[in-house]
């Protein structure tokens, strides 16, 4: 066993005054177990001990993860509701005043009201994400929509997992990031690994990796940058931003003139074969690399180790999602895994690896601006009908469809959203073309904004509510494999503090629709509606009671009820969610990035993580030693490029794009094409890249195209010494 290989399993040593608490981390989609060590006398958590017991990671966590705990009791958490005395100094920490929860209650629901009786019900919004539990995703749902009665309601889901969900749910019918559990990874014999950093995004996902090759497979990595990853790998397509649909193509089109396509199964089990064939023909290794710019001879490699192999999993994450055809591209990484047949079994599919800790359960329960609970569509009456008997409305009192994040900003400007209920999310640091979002921000006529810290984006509220962090509450998230599991209390609230799902049951009491909520007095109540909502839903999680859910270390969804162990595997009877029971093998044509270089911006500006920070840094920027490892963004620039513009490494340069500009000190690196630059995106204010990204949206899961634009470099008039 991988565990018996890598571990010796260390017992905690615990003071007789501590005690342990079984939980996860609060970051990323591996949902990494952990022991938080908790000082009984002072009810004060103090440290993090490994969970062995957990399968997915066995006691391995990241610089993050191991420094998580000290977010809960930090001198930065705001302790008290905050009310806004002066308008003028919106869009910065000053002009706020402490507040009693009454005070602030009566002040967002006379305001709310009033905006509502001048200007319709759908002037309010809400802008939600999904760090929090899936309890606390479906109940933002339902206070959407049966507290405020509108239809604007989306998620910062929309920024990071909505091209994966939408390629998905074209591809299979369904949208679960994984068709097989995390822990067949490193069983597999050929792990193709598209846009994902995985060494610094999933570092916990590493040491399956690598055995992988120490077992004698293959690494196929697909990257602009050489990553850790890509270092590692036996393949490395290093191709241009926003080019993967041609390498994509590519790659089927290889594998079915090669042989390596399992006719039988796509006749018995799929569509679309034929006409996807007749169409990726085109994409012969010779003319992908002159759109891709990655070398013909390691095309053709490529697709020979993938076609070769008995067993393989395709894997990707925001690198080929956050982009314009972002859908396309998993439908067409999927494409690999449909024409050879390698789905449906152990040790082979397909697997998402998710950016934010409930991702993936956070767009199943209600967020989305065409989702209900359950994974249900708002525009079929049926879904509808089910929903309204748990919440007790009538189906014509649901709300329509609403539009996507960045879609919401636009209707911000023309005054149609009048005021903003925003919580669990940082737009003003993790939204595209950041200029336009905070001038959004500021043309509200009132925003309210629930965070554990004044974020960037509640410097622009009128009333900031203290929320609690994730020890301070109990619920359910569901990690990158599907697998849902407990996120349990280690500590009472800090301050005034309080969960998300309290202050919505207390809001909507003071906004007169107490009746529909007043019942759920507790985090274990709230998960009862929830199952209930979910159930005979794609994602149906009725069987996953919280006691389950412990016993068996977490349930794969579906699962259907308490008799039912869960879904581990995906598809092993070949059966998908279309109405025939077939996969759908996608036809996709290429078509390049919304902007591409030309003589005044000739560059390619991508962006992504480094390991010691999380999504708009938050909270990470606030812990000592993730701050110290990385205190500010820079920008990548290969060797080449840098004598081209005559500078040096540590020099500071201005990079900028047709939307606005920003300051970064130079990193001078190999690891990068020569004709792209990159910037990682934790940094807030000035130091923001999403100021620079372009807001060009996918047509099917309107994510923003994060991942390529146009971009140029100047040096600015600071010397390197000034800089130091």
């Amino acid at each position: 066993m991988l565990k018996d290989k890598f571990y010796k399993e260390i017992p905690n040593v615990i003071h007789p005054k501590e005690k342990l608490v079984a939980t996860h981390c609060s970051y990323c989609g591996m949902q990494c177990g952990m022991n938080l060590r908790v000082d009984t006398t002072k009810n004060t958590i103090i440290g993090v001990e490994p969970r062995y017991d957990w399968p997915v990671t066995l006691g391995k966590m990241c610089p993050k993860g191991v420094t998580a705990y000290q977010q809960t009791n930090h001198d930065d958490r705001l302790l008290r509701p905050l009310i806004r005395d002066d308008a003028s100094k919106k869009g910065t920490k000053e002009g706020f005043r402490e507040a009693t929860w009454d005070e602030a209650y009566d002040l967002i629901a006379r305001k709310f009201k009033e905006l509502q009786s001048e200007y319709g019900k759908d002037s309010l919004s809400v802008y939600s994400g999904v760090s929090m539990t899936n309890e606390k995703c479906y109940l933002t749902g339902k206070f959407a929509r049966v507290g405020l009665q509108t239809r604007y309601i989306d998620y910062n889901g929309r920024f990071c997992m909505s091209s994966a969900a939408a390629g998905f749910l074209r591809s299979f019918g369904v949208d679960r990031g994984s068709t097989l559990p995390w822990t067949d990874i490193h069983e597999t014999d050929c792990l193709f690994i598209a846009g994902s950093n995985t060494a610094e995004c999933h570092p916990t996902s590493m040491f399956r990796v690598w055995e992988v090759q120490n077992r004698g497979g293959y690494l196929i990595v697909v990257d602009p940058r050489e990553t850790p990853l890509a270092r590692r790998a036996d393949i490395h397509l290093d191709l241009k931003p926003g080019t993967d649909l041609a390498l994509a193509n590519c790659m089927v089109n290889l594998l079915i003139q090669n042989g390596y396509a399992d006719e039988k199964f796509t006749t018995a089990h799929t569509n679309g074969f034929e006409e996807t064939k007749e169409l990726v023909s085109q994409f012969t290794p010779e003319y992908t690399s002159e759109i891709t710019g990655v070398a013909p001879e390691k095309l053709i490699r490529a697709a020979e180790i993938y076609g070769k192999a008995p067993n393989a999993i395709v894997m990707f994450a925001r690198g080929i999602e956050q982009q314009t055809r972002g859908s396309d591209n998993v439908s067409a990484y999927t494409n690999m895994s449909l024409v050879t047949g390698k789905i449906g079994r152990p040790k082979a599919g397909v697997a998402t690896l998710t950016g934010q800790g409930n991702g993936q359960g956070g767009r199943e329960h209600g967020q989305k601006a065409d989702a209900l609970p359950g994974y249900r569509k708002i525009t079929n009456p049926k879904h509808v009908e089910e929903v309204c008997k748990v919440w007790g409305i009538e189906p014509e009192e649901m709300p329509l469809p609403g539009v996507s994040a960045y879609e919401m900003f636009d209707l911000m400007h023309d005054k149609t959203i009048r005021a903003l209920y925003l919580l669990c999310s940082n737009p003003a640091v993790s939204a595209p073309n950041l200029n336009y979002v905070k001038a959004a921000l500021k043309n509200l006529d009132f925003m309210v904004c629930s965070d554990m810290y004044l974020s960037e984006s509640a410097e622009f509220a009128d009333v900031v509510l203290p929320s609690v962090t994730w020890s301070e509450d109990e619920g359910t998230v569901t990690n990158l494999e599907g697998r849902i599991i407990k996120i349990n209390k280690a500590q009472e609230p800090i301050g005034e503090s309080k969960p998300d799902w309290l202050i919505a049951v207390e809001l909507a009491e003071r906004l007169g629709r107490g009746k529909y909520f007043s019942h759920l007095t507790t985090a274990a109540k709230v998960a009862e509606e929830f199952r209930l909502a979910s159930k005979g839903g794609y994602a149906d999680y009725y069987g996953a009671t919280w006691d389950k859910i412990e016993k068996q270390n977490g349930v794969f969804w579906p699962c259907k009820d308490e008799a039912d162990p869960g879904t581990p595997y995906m598809f092993l009877d070949h059966q998908y969610y279309h109405a025939d029971g077939k996969a759908k093998i996608c036809a996709l044509p290429y078509r390049p990035p919304a902007e591409e270089p030309c003589e005044q911006y000739p560059l390619r500006l991508t962006t992504g993580r480094v390991v010691y920070h999380y999504l708009s840094g938050n909270q990470t920027r606030r812990i000592p030693f993730l701050h110290d490892m990385c205190p500010e963004p820079y920008v990548e620039v290969h060797p080449v490029t840098a004598k081209q513009y005559g500078i040096e490494h540590d020099e500071l340069v201005r990079l900028y794009t047709r939307r606005g500009e920003a300051e970064f000190k130079v990193k001078i690196t190999e690891a990068i094409r020569k004709d792209t630059v990159f910037v990682p995106y934790h940094f807030g204010h000035e130091l923001a890249v999403n100021l620079l990204t372009i807001p060009a949206l996918d047509p099917m899961s309107r994510m923003p195209e994060f991942k390529a634009c146009a971009a140029q470099l100047e040096k600015t008039a600071i010397s390197k010494e000034a800089v130091r």
